[in-house]
Formats: C-alpha cells, sequence, structure tokens
C-alpha cells in the first residue's frame, strides 16, 4: 500500500473539546454546540456558517449530517456523516483533510461527537449486521477479545505472567496518572499500582482499571490550506501524514494470526512514516495518543508503531520510557483509560492534546519543546480491525 500523501498542504488552526463524562445534563447536540463554540472562538469572527462544509464522525449518536446541522443552525451547508468503528473521528479528520488539499474546500470542519451513557448499556452501542455465524470474533466481547493479548505474548516471547501483570498495571497507572492533570477527563483522581491489580477482574486477568471507560464528549478540528494557515493563527499545525487500512477480517480463521500484533496498525504506521517522512519514530516522534482501549492493547501497541523492540515493550513500559518524563511520551492527556471512550469523539480528542502541546498550551502536563506527533486509533478487535495513525507538527516543511 502506498499513497502520495497530503503532506504540509493542510493544517489545523483552532480545535475544541468538550469535558469527557457522564453528561447526563447535556444532549449530542449540547455537546457538538459547546466543541464547535470552542473551537471557533480560538479565531475570532469565524461563524459556523463561515465553514465550507463538516465532516461528523458518530457511531450512534446521531445519523446524517442532520446530526449536526440541526443543533448549529447550518442551513445548507454540506454535511457528510462518517463511521469507521473506533477510528470513527480518526476518518472524519482524514476526510476532511483531503477535501481541503483536492482544493474542493478552502475552510472546513471535522467533528466527532458521542452520547454513550445515555444507551443504557455499559459499553458500546454497536450492533453487527445479520451474518452465517462464520465470524467468531462477534462471539466475544470486546474485553474477552482483547484479554487474549496478554497470554498469548507471554508464551510467544517467554514473558513471566507476573511481569505482564506488572506492565499492564503500570500503563493504567501512568494513564491515570497523566489523567488527573487534565481538567477534561472523564477521571482526574490518581490510582495506585495496588488498587489497580487487585481490581475485580472483567475477562481473562483484565481488571476494571484495564479497560477504557464508557463516556460522552465532543471534540473538533478548524482544517485551512497550509498557505492560508496564518490568517487564522500564529501558531498553526500542520498535517504531515494520514493512514487507514482495513485488515482482511480473518481474524480466529486464520492460523497465522497468534494475538501478539495488530497487522492492521503495522501498515497504517508504515505508511504514515513514509508519508511524513520519518525513518525512526522512537527518536523523531516527541509525543503519541495510542487507542490503549485496554492495558494490554497499549504494551502491543509499542512494538506495532516502532516504539519499542518486539518482545521489549513490557520491559520498556516498566522502565518508564512512556511516561511523561520518559524517551516517548504516550497518551500524556490521560488516554482513553481517564477520558473513556465516546466513539466519534476520541480520535479528535487525541488531536486535540497533540494541537495544545505542538502550541505549548499543556499545563501542568506540557511537554519540553515538542516538533512531531502522532494519533492512533484502533476500531475492532484483534485480528479483525481498521487501524488510522496521523503525524502532525508544529512547523511547516
Amino acid at each position: 500500500m502506498s499513497t502520495q500523501g497530503i503532506r504540509d498542504r493542510v493544517a489545523v488552526v483552532a480545535m475544541g473539546c468538550t469535558r469527557f463524562g457522564e453528561r447526563w445534563d447535556s444532549s449530542a447536540g449540547d455537546l457538538l454546540i459547546d466543541a464547535v463554540r470552542e473551537c471557533l472562538d480560538g479565531v475570532g469572527g469565524t461563524e459556523p456558517a463561515d465553514v465550507e462544509a463538516y465532516w461528523l464522525g458518530t457511531l450512534g449518536s446521531g445519523q446524517s449530517g442532520l446530526t449536526l446541522s440541526r443543533p448549529l443552525g447550518l442551513g445548507h451547508r454540506p454535511v457528510t456523516r462518517v463511521e469507521n468503528y473506533c477510528a470513527t473521528g480518526s476518518d472524519a479528520f482524514r476526510n476532511a483533510c483531503y477535501a481541503v488539499a483536492s482544493g474542493a474546500y478552502d475552510r472546513v470542519m471535522a467533528v466527532g461527537v458521542e452520547k454513550l451513557k445515555d444507551s443504557g448499556f455499559s459499553g458500546l452501542t454497536r450492533m453487527d449486521p445479520p451474518g452465517d455465524g462464520t465470524a467468531p470474533e462477534n462471539t466475544l466481547t470486546a474485553p474477552a477479545a482483547f484479554s487474549l493479548l496478554d497470554p498469548a505474548y507471554c508464551t510467544k516471547y517467554g514473558v513471566d505472567p507476573a511481569a505482564m501483570r506488572e506492565a499492564m498495571t503500570h500503563v493504567a497507572w501512568k494513564n491515570h496518572a497523566n489523567g488527573a492533570r487534565n481538567p477534561r477527563a472523564q477521571f482526574r483522581t490518581p490510582v495506585s499500582k495496588e488498587k489497580i491489580a487487585a481490581a475485580p477482574l472483567v475477562a481473562g486477568r483484565l481488571g476494571v482499571f484495564d479497560c477504557s471507560g464508557v463516556s460522552d464528549g465532543a471534540a473538533c478540528a478548524l482544517i485551512v490550506r497550509a498557505e492560508d494557515a496564518h490568517r487564522y493563527t500564529d501558531r498553526p499545525v500542520y498535517v504531515k501524514a494520514l493512514s487507514l487500512t482495513a485488515g482482511a477480517g480473518l481474524a480466529a480463521t486464520d492460523p497465522a494470526y497468534d494475538y501478539t500484533t495488530f497487522p492492521e496498525v503495522v501498515h497504517s504506521a508504515r505508511e504514515a512514516y513514509r508519508q511524513a517522512g520519518i525513518t525512526d519514530p522512537r527518536t523523531e516522534i516527541s509525543l503519541a495518543e495510542v487507542h490503549d482501549c485496554f492495558t494490554p492493547t497499549e504494551v502491543v501497541l509499542m512494538e506495532d508503531l516502532g516504539f519499542a523492540e518486539r518482545g521489549r515493550a513490557w520491559r520498556d513500559v516498566l522502565d518508564g520510557d512512556f511516561e511523561l518524563g520518559g524517551r516517548l511520551p504516550v497518551n500524556p492527556d490521560g488516554g482513553l483509560k481517564s477520558f473513556g471512550h465516546p466513539v466519534g469523539a476520541s480520535g479528535l480528542r487525541m488531536l486535540y492534546e497533540c494541537w495544545l502541546q505542538l502550541r505549548g498550551e499543556a499545563g501542568e502536563r506540557q511537554l519540553n519543546d515538542p516538533r512531531l506527533a502522532l494519533t492512533h486509533n484502533l476500531g475492532g478487535r484483534p485480528g479483525a480491525c481498521v487501524s488510522f495513525v496521523s503525524v502532525v507538527g508544529a512547523e511547516r516543511g
């Protein structure tokens, strides 16, 4: 797979993000209004009707572009609703960027929203289409499917299960510590490693604190041509790479799949690095926002994204490599663990943290002079998923 890419042809000039959490007092429309208002307030004088086109990401909080046009009172602007599992918000951003890069529009917005708490479900509001019963992944809950990563990884690389359990605990501890510094996170209280390790089990060895939360939220980004960026802000963020991969979905029917990697992530990361001109992501990426839906997922992603050697990520996690003061901070905003996962908003929430960090506006979790940032979304489950990787930077090459 190879594409020309749109490196440095478009820029993000404003963003908005609501507080994530149990937003019983707000409808999906309320959350959309709040996120868009914050975004447009960042470029004073711009109104919703001034944006030429919108891409809206939502899994189950609305159908059609009316989900956005109605609360914003957009009139007759084109609004495209996007859905791509947990990569929904990221794919809305991807499509919006391509629209500007193609020359079709000069000023567009990508928006993501989800209201999960009102659904009555404890997880995602996902309904699989009718099938012939040969898709085994549909018989497992998400925690059960991702719990398979843990024993498979230990077996393949000869890792002591106790050490892997410690690494999983460390991921949760790190991300909750980061989220405690973020006023927009759902969970803002640090959690001790002892409490994480002793939590009630959900599936396999996954405890309550190994699983991301369920929340409501919205986020958005205003995107323009790179040459126009400084008309809106003196600190734009430039898009270096956008890569989306959909796997073959063979899952458990493929005897070669061993549950220690996400091939879709490997392919999307490789393509993103090619587009961005990155040859050593371990040293060239300043921070990464990754899809820590479950703690063993983050461990495996460190290897699939090229941040750690195969079979070594668990050790790098315990060594603190991915903490705020480590060699490559991962999920400095708290990740899905602290924010929860309102599907349509998560990818844009990740981008929002990169926006803040690259502009030096991340407050007490601000990193020292970040230059390139990565976001990663994973939709689906091991062996049958889609993967999105973006790279954005503070400078235009």
